[in-house]
């Protein structure tokens, strides 16, 4: 991954084919799953309590902590991703990443560790981009209505709504993990930023097969 590159992957499949009846009930069906995320909100609002003096002591970020609220941060994002009708995949409960996930959401750990002043200052250096984002939030509410209109009649969400869409739930995702001072590279004020991706892993080099062995002659 690139130094340029804002360590948040935020990836959400788009389907060929959405079903038409579903955005009738998504907003009901998903109470449950709301339900259960408050709590978990709840256990993440003093895990990152934790976290804030931890940082200010040791320059380090508890990994369990962090591997936690990215967690929490990719339940929030598979309940948007339903609630917005971006899938039909209903959210798990669950932190974990699952094999059918529809949604894709990781931050890489800063190894490098995090400066002992950033849980002081990022919640004032995040307030501009925040603004942003919560702006965005009411485009993203309105290309909601709009693809429950183009589901309901052509069972489809246009590319250009759903990117619309998907950018926007981004931005504020991005804006909440620096908030949280789980990264240190400021967002970027970029409407579709280039995505992290895993590197490939490099293939050793095959020997090449050894030579035949000749049989040896016949002895008369």
């Amino acid at each position: 991954m690139s130094s340029n590159v804002f360590p948040l992957t935020y990836e959400i499949q788009h389907q060929e084919e959405y079903n038409r009846w579903l955005p009738l009930v998504k907003w009901l069906l998903v109470i449950p799953n709301v339900f259960v995320l408050m709590f978990v909100l709840i256990g993440a609002l003093f895990a990152w309590i934790g976290a804030f003096f931890a940082v200010l002591v040791t320059g380090r970020y508890p990994r369990g902590i962090f591997d936690f609220l990215v967690g929490v941060g990719r339940w929030t994002a598979r309940v948007g991703a339903y609630f917005c009708l971006l899938t039909d995949k209903y959210p798990p409960f669950t932190t974990a990443v699952t094999p059918e996930d529809t949604v894709v959401y990781d931050l890489a750990y800063p190894e490098q560790g995090v400066d002992r002043w950033r849980p002081l200052v990022h919640w004032i250096l995040i307030i501009p981009y925040h603004l942003i984002a919560a702006i965005l939030g009411y485009l993203v509410g309105l290309v909601t209505l709009i693809s429950f209109f183009t589901i309901l009649f052509t069972k489809k969400i246009p590319e250009g709504l759903f990117d619309m869409s998907l950018n926007g739930i981004r931005w504020q995702a991005r804006s909440n993990v620096y908030g949280a001072f789980m990264v240190t590279r400021y967002p970027p004020w970029e409407w579709d930023p280039e995505q992290p991706s895993a590197q490939p892993q490099a293939v050793a080099p095959q020997e090449p097969p050894p030579p035949p062995v000749e049989p040896p002659p016949p002895t008369v």
